[in-house]
């Protein structure tokens, strides 16, 4: 079978007789006669596994698993186990490429991942073993990319500086890329675990759109759909162009004075896929001229979105400045925050998030706005609409001037259609027509969800 020989100096080797009948010898070093006398056992176990072609038992597998590469190697060598599978490194360049293949999300939030995971790349390296990265170098990353990035093309140019809201963004996602690494058992812990990433709102980009301003932009548009897209995102709240672009006329329901807006940013959110919000008296007759004037058969409210030349920013830039107004930061954003700032001076902060389509908290963190009215109102002493401050400052006569001034309070149900209602209107178009057959057949509806079907042009008289 087996023996151990003693060589000089304390050395050991293993000497045996392979399966091929030619003698052989392993040498293990250095190591007392007991080690020795051990490892001889297991020889000889492998030998007799080999000869029977018998699989080996728990322990033998185990004590294999823990042998160094250097003496598996020498077993391997004598053809008594197989050599050891090449351990598959991980680098930074392979989680990204894997996280970016199982990412799940909207284009836009992709392109927001790419841009995150470029600058991984660009600092630590993409053939970097991922389980060389410390938090070190996540602290390093972050301060990195913070700091101004000179133009190496014009030094004369200012250095670009990352906005912190931005800095946040890509903080968040280098930190969501390596918590997929720790479910994939691809680390142990995340280096950036305990990285901060700070506040993703950009105060400094913020821009309350006053209702003057809107009327002169409305007047400059060059056509109705302009005009819907931007009362849409004032006075509605939508987002554009991704809100803005699914709208159907099949969600407008003139008698009650609502919209069913679909949100492709919040749709793998459970119950945020859909929301109802109120068509404000500014948005009404936007909405109406362009229903009148559609074409028979038209389906989408402005199908103008659904052209992929249309380069809406850059037009949107030109009509701000025909219509004299200075261009503000984050055009539709900011729109859609100051309808948001408008909403919560006058209904409660969870109606308002709930037709934002978000929560009260990312309301106040991204949306609400101070105004200079309302400093003025503050050093003025005179309190805000509807506060009990206003009840007592009544006998001035301002609040009831200013109440007078409102526009009548929307309804506070949020409805939503069901799935089953939402197929209803899928088809609906400009021009169905059916006569007023048609709309008695949903008069059972006992929300009114879908009478406005009756509204569409050639079925029953318009709405008003």
């Amino acid at each position: 079978m087996a023996s151990v020989a003693n060589d000089p100096n304390g050395y050991k080797r293993i000497c045996f007789t392979g399966g091929d009948g030619e003698p052989k010898a392993i040498h293990l070093g250095k190591c007392g006669v007991k080690a020795a006398e051990s490892f001889k056992l297991r020889v000889e176990t492998l030998l007799q596994d080999l000869e029977l072609n018998r699989a080996h038992d728990a322990e033998l597998c185990a004590w294999l698993n823990a042998l160094s590469e250097k003496i598996h190697k020498r077993l391997a060598g004598k053809r008594l186990v197989e050599p050891r599978a090449a351990a598959v490194v991980v680098t930074l360049g392979m989680l990204l490429d894997r996280f970016d293949a199982a990412a799940a999300v909207q284009a836009g939030t992709r392109t927001t991942y790419l841009q995150a995971m470029g600058m991984l790349r660009e600092h630590l390296g993409e053939s970097t073993p991922l389980g060389s990265i410390t938090p070190a170098h996540a602290d390093g990353w972050r301060k990195a990319i913070a700091e101004p990035k000179p133009n190496p093309a014009n030094k004369d140019e200012p250095a670009k500086v990352l906005a912190p809201a931005t800095v946040a963004k890509r903080v968040r996602v280098a930190k969501a890329v390596f918590r997929k690494a720790v479910k994939w058992a691809l680390i142990p812990s995340s280096p950036f675990a305990d990285l901060r990433a700070g506040s993703m709102s950009n105060p400094d980009r913020a821009f309350y759109v006053a209702p003057e301003s809107i009327r002169a932009i409305l007047a400059a548009c060059p056509d109705d759909e302009w005009r819907a897209i931007v009362a849409l995102s004032r006075f509605a709240g939508l987002r554009c162009p991704s809100e803005v672009v699914g709208l159907r006329w099949g969600d407008v329901n003139w008698e009650r004075g609502r919209l069913t807006v679909r949100s492709p940013k919040t749709a793998g959110h459970e119950g945020h896929a859909v929301r109802v919000v109120p068509i404000a008296p500014d948005l009404r007759p936007i909405l109406q001229d362009l229903f009148d004037r559609a074409e028979p058969g038209t389906v989408a409210v402005v199908p103008r979105l659904h052209d992929p030349r249309l380069n809406l920013r850059t037009t949107f830039a030109k009509i701000i400045a025909r219509a004299g107004v200075k261009p503000w930061p984050r055009m539709f954003h900011n729109m859609r925050a100051s309808c948001a700032t408008d909403w919560v001076e006058r209904f409660p902060a969870h109606v308002v998030a709930g037709w934002l389509g978000h929560s009260p908290l990312i309301a106040a963190q991204h949306y609400l706005q101070t105004r200079d009215a309302h400093f003025d109102l503050a050093t003025a002493g005179v309190s805000l609409p509807g506060t009990d401050d206003e009840k007592s400052g009544a006998q001035s006569g301002a609040p009831g001037a200013r109440k007078a001034a409102q526009h009548p309070t929307a309804p506070d149900r949020t409805d939503s259609p069901e799935g089953e209602e939402d197929a209803c209107f899928a088809g609906v178009s400009q021009a169905d027509a059916g006569g007023c057959e048609a709309a008695a057949m949903l008069t059972n509806d006992p929300d009114g969800i879908r009478t406005h079907v009756a509204s569409v042009k050639g079925m029953c008289p318009g709405p008003g």
